[in-house]
């Protein structure tokens, strides 16, 4: 038994260092997945305000049935450029579209990096979000 005892001593050893470098990779895959989960909301939350604002860049046009509102290409991409400007982060403006005379679609994009050692998640990933509002008259 003796002799037995002393073959086996340090056999937990390299799996102890397995395990821990398996939770270690697990835990860094979770931190990075995370901070791409909370880039992608604000990413969401910035298309969400650029389109409200290029939805603002109306004009009120008088016709025989009454007013109407028509959006303003240039205006509505000035806007929702500036929005974007702002912001804090690197974020751009890939376009704003008109869907009718009310409708604005803004589409946001950022470009993600891993936050802590980018070894075991893909590096440079682009997030785009793309929010739609709508200018109307109340009443």
């Amino acid at each position: 038994m003796n002799g037995l005892a002393g073959d086996e001593r340090g056999s937990i050893l390299p799996l102890l260092a397995g395990y821990l470098a398996l939770a270690l990779a697990v835990v860094l895959v979770c931190v990075n997945g995370i901070d791409l989960l909370v880039t992608q909301r604000r990413i969401d939350s910035l298309a969400d305000a650029a389109a409200l604002a290029a939805s603002d860049g109306f004009e009120i046009v008088p016709g025989p049935a009454g007013v109407t509102l028509e959006l303003n290409p240039a205006t509505a991409h000035d806007q929702a450029a500036e929005v974007v400007r702002v912001s804090p982060g690197s974020a751009w403006l890939v376009g704003v579209d008109l869907d009718g005379p009310t409708t604005a679609r803004a589409t946001v994009a950022d470009l993600w990096e891993p936050k802590i050692l980018g070894i075991v998640v893909p590096a440079g990933v682009v997030l785009t979000a793309t929010g739609t509002s709508r200018a109307s008259l109340a009443g």
